[in-house]
């Protein structure tokens, strides 16, 4: 893996893109050579078209880079990262895939489709063999790869290990930052001092995705997992960091302790990915842990926090959810592809 590959970020200006960025920043792997955004941002400069509000400094490879607009023709990349909204990312992560590029998504607009991989490494990477059977189907040499909701996808890692033990039912209270929603999603007067109940859209998500994420692939399509979970979403007035409380059935009943222990224990084996922390699952055993403000920027923002567990199987987990939960969950599936010979 000597040569870098030309990656190329749409909606490289906003929320998501900007950590896309700064993840692709001096990537040993993939090197950025296109920046695409709206038509008011095409043709300024990145330092100019961008509201960088990121904790780190606009990276300088890409300060004087010329946003192009999102568009196949403008786009000079063989992979690309989509953070675009889901009813653009519908037509558009479809003219670059049938252009030969290979989409790596976090809009939701592939998530359902049979063919389309839903992905988190360290619990199904096996599902990248739909890669095959959707250029099969649809006559591609490109193709689309999605991460999940970045609520789905805190509690669905520290559902993998917790599989051994028959897993069976799900249930899942979210406290949610404010920068899932955008830059400009939530207005001040509606969020301090304030939690807002209900999220258009995202339990019908969280309830959903993760079957599709632990099932089964039978070789030409994934078999569901046959879990139940039901979920209640609120936005809480932090900025990065998904808190979120969870009641797990298990049919071998196992004690805190073990759960615990399967915590510590789990192991994806993809230690040799550059974005790929040392410890995905960290076990905070402070009564109050984990915090956003204190657990979010673990592991480079890659690692999720687990604390709190108690008989019932009821513990807390937590991760920066514009890190783990979009941007660095795409960089990471497009590692994998790249490790398995489809990039």
């Amino acid at each position: 893996m000597t040569e870098t590959i030309k990656t190329g970020v749409l909606g490289a200006t906003g929320a998501v893109g900007q950590r896309f960025i700064e993840a692709l920043a001096n990537h040993p792997w993939f090197e950025i050579t296109a920046l695409a955004a709206s038509e008011r941002s095409a043709g300024k400069k990145y330092r100019d078209a961008a509201n960088w509000r990121l904790e780190s400094q606009i990276p300088e490879e890409v300060a004087d880079v010329e946003v192009v607009p999102v568009d196949v023709g403008a786009v000079d990349a063989d992979l690309v990262f989509s953070a675009l909204p889901a009813d653009l990312a519908k037509k558009v992560e479809l003219d670059f895939v049938k252009a030969g590029c290979v989409v790596a998504s976090n809009a939701g607009a592939f998530r359902k489709e049979v063919d389309v991989p839903l992905m988190i490494p360290e619990v199904n990477p096996e599902h990248l063999g739909l890669i095959d059977v959707q250029r099969d189907n649809r006559g591609w040499d490109g193709c689309i790869v999605t991460n999940p909701n970045c609520t789905t996808i805190m509690f669905t890692l520290t559902l993998k290990p917790l599989m051994q033990f028959g897993l069976e039912n799900v249930n899942i209270a979210s406290m949610q930052a404010i920068s899932g929603a955008g830059f400009d999603g939530i207005p001040g007067m509606a969020i301090l001092e304030n939690v807002v109940p209900y999220i258009g859209g995202e339990e019908e998500k969280v309830e959903s995705e993760p079957l599709k994420l632990l099932g089964e692939f039978d070789g030409s399509q994934i078999i569901p997992a046959d879990i139940n979970i039901s979920a209640s979403c609120h936005r809480v007035p932090v900025m990065d960091g998904h808190l979120e409380a969870l009641w797990v059935g298990m049919a071998d009943d196992p004690t805190p302790d073990k759960v615990r222990q399967a915590f510590l224990d789990f192991d994806p084996g993809l230690s040799d990915l550059p974005t790929e922390p040392e410890h995905p699952i960290i076990v905070r055993d402070e009564p109050d842990r984990p915090q956003p403000r204190l657990d979010r920027n673990a592991g480079n923002g890659m690692s999720v926090s687990v604390g709190r567990i108690r008989e019932g199987i009821r513990y807390m987990v937590m991760g920066h959810n514009t890190i783990r939960g979009a941007a660095g969950a795409s960089v990471l599936n497009a590692e994998l592809m790249h490790k398995k010979g489809y990039l």
